[in-house]
């Protein structure tokens, strides 16, 4: 059995925005299994940590360059690296990353071809296919956060000017659904709705409908004609259909905000392709994640083939747990840990699902696995 003895931490190149990084204990802790750590330079200096806030003097925990850091046995990096990125992996290096194995055909190819041990960070779930390693919650509450700021600008003190209670339509009841009911509930924020409620506010009512109501044309003109906003947190079967063509946006008040929590991307030349699941929205990043109708970044993200006539101001981030990033990795690290354990203990060709809980978890999050029930 051949078991990894390195792990690379290379940066993230992607948006400015992003400054989601593994943190300090969280290094610490897979340094003290006898990993050597190697670390690229400059990593996680956006948010002011430096190599030594990594190291404390640890022997195990090494700078290194960027070809360095993807040259080591297992590659954990928390977005998936870029094209030329992979290309700095040796072959049969394992990448630990968010992959989307489901909705990144191009990518599951890219990584077969390199011959790259791939483990998808979002596809490890228990017995139950209930996700090992994620932050729903962070996904729903801010996203509603931005939604409602949005809807406060032109409502100070959230006072709808119908005298009623603010009404949010959630489209989904998964986990992602049932976060975004709670968020709703509690205009996105504690301390707002706090501040709300002590102001004699109405509130907000948060209808959640799923598959048998979005199916229904009739049903969901009414509901979303009556909607201050739209949340999308769709599970779909089909994602090369959108859940709410674009025609029915027009249904929507003009005052309505868009909440984009699902961020599946347009992929057109998958095949099948893949759309969003609110069509004719733009897809937004840490650097932009409030569009307006007329924003001219919105054509940038949309395919000229995609119909997007049909506009209101969207709230979209392809990363909505990276707003509070500290915050954030904190959570992943205590999700990862006893993944990392496995891992490093069983290497990846020897992860089974006749193993214990956490190895079947990785197992069913390898490319290998993927590529077999495709």
């Amino acid at each position: 059995m051949t078991v990894p003895k390195t792990l690379g931490l290379p940066r993230m190149r992607n948006e400015a925005g992003e400054k989601r990084v593994f943190l300090p204990d969280f290094v610490q802790f897979i340094a003290s299994l006898g990993v050597h750590v190697y670390i690229e330079e400059g990593y996680g200096s956006r948010s002011g940590y430096t190599f030594e806030h990594y190291k404390r003097a640890h022997p195990l925990i090494h700078k290194t360059n960027q070809q360095g850091a993807y040259q080591q046995d297992v590659v954990l990096i928390l977005r998936s690296p870029k094209p030329d990125e992979l290309q700095s992996m040796k072959p049969g290096g394992i990448l630990f990353s968010m992959l989307h194995f489901p909705t990144r055909p191009r990518r599951v190819q890219r990584l077969a071809d390199l011959g790259i041990k791939a483990i998808s960070m979002d596809s490890v779930a228990n017995d139950g296919n209930i996700r090992l390693i994620e932050n729903m919650q962070a996904v729903a509450w801010n996203g509603l956060e931005a939604a409602f700021d949005v809807l406060e600008k032109r409502w100070p003190g959230l006072v709808s000017p119908s005298g009623r209670p603010l009404q949010v339509l959630v489209l989904g009841t998964g986990m992602v659904g049932k976060y975004a009911i709670d968020a709703a509930t509690k205009l996105g924020n504690i301390e707002r709705n706090n501040d709300h409620i002590a102001g004699g506010g109405l509130g907000a009512l948060a209808i959640s409908v799923g598959r048998s109501i979005t199916t229904n044309p009739q049903s969901m003109q009414s509901l979303m004609g009556q909607a201050d906003i739209l949340v999308d947190a769709t599970q779909r079967r089909d994602t090369s259909q959108p859940v709410i063509p674009n025609d029915w946006i027009a249904w929507l008040p003009e005052h309505a905000v868009i909440a984009d929590l699902a961020v599946d991307p347009y992929t057109l030349g998958a095949d099948p392709p893949v759309v969003r699941g609110i069509e004719g929205i733009p897809q937004g990043s840490l650097d932009q994640y409030i569009f307006d109708p007329a924003d001219p970044n919105w054509d940038k993200t949309v395919p000229a083939s995609i119909p997007s006539k049909n506009r209101r101001t969207t709230v979209t981030c392809y990363s909505w747990p990276g707003v509070h990033p500290e915050a954030c990795m904190d959570h992943y690290a205590s999700q990862m840990e006893p993944l990392i354990e496995v891992l490093f203990e069983r290497g990846y060709d020897e992860l089974s699902l006749d193993g214990e809980y956490f190895e079947r978890a990785l197992y069913r999050a390898t490319l290998k696995y993927f590529m077999e029930g495709v």
